[in-house]
């Protein structure tokens, strides 16, 4: 386990056992993650989707708190993950990291406060992702992926498909101004919180 660029943000490396009758891998352990960041992670739901090449999910986020942490896995297929710092505050704010997943070993910690966005970059690509926090519409948003101030690096030579509501969602600079997104300071008394009491 390794953090990203981005602060809150880690690369997740696991093992694969494999012999002549097939693979076994962990793929998701609470206590080593719990361990490299600090505090436990309750998973509250787990989804998955399947996307074609060329569709973005994303950029999303949930109100802090309690937020919505992401752990990010791709099962089948490649995917290009994308965390984005869009605290208003953070020192690296409008930043933004991408790791190309298309190995299960592979995943990423997102924590709460942080925006996530995937491209598939192959057809019927499989994500599997955990998430602290169940699916609570009235607190969730989305920046619009394609938006030039936050320029974002999407592979070159595939056409990028959004959703309704991800096509319509405002651009970073419009979301600051409606106070949309969430607050640098805000999410580091709440991670500091989870960090105070997984240690008492």
């Amino acid at each position: 386990m390794r953090p990203l660029g981005i602060e809150g943000a880690w690369l997740v490396e696991s093992r694969v056992f494999d012999d002549e009758r097939g693979e076994f891998q962990e793929l998701f352990r609470g206590g080593p993650l719990s361990e490299g960041v600090g505090y436990a992670l309750g998973v509250a739901q787990v989804n998955r989707s399947v996307s074609r090449k060329g569709v973005v999910r994303g950029v999303h986020f949930a109100d802090v708190p309690p937020g919505q942490a992401k752990y990010v896995t791709c099962l089948r297929g490649a995917v290009l993950d994308v965390v984005v710092d869009i605290r208003v505050g953070s020192p690296a704010y409008g930043a933004w990291e991408t790791v190309r997943l298309d190995d299960p070993r592979r995943s990423v910690y997102i924590e709460a406060g942080l925006g996530h966005a995937f491209m598939a970059l192959t057809d019927d690509a499989t994500v599997v992702y955990l998430t602290s926090e169940g699916y609570a519409p009235e607190r969730e948003h989305a920046v619009h992926p394609l938006d030039p101030a936050l320029g974002i690096a999407w592979p070159p030579g595939i056409e990028p498909v959004l959703s309704p509501k991800d096509s319509q969602s405002p651009g970073l600079q419009e979301s600051a101004r409606r106070g949309l997104l969430p607050d640098y300071r805000t999410c580091a008394a709440f991670h500091q919180e989870l960090r105070r009491r997984f240690a008492a």
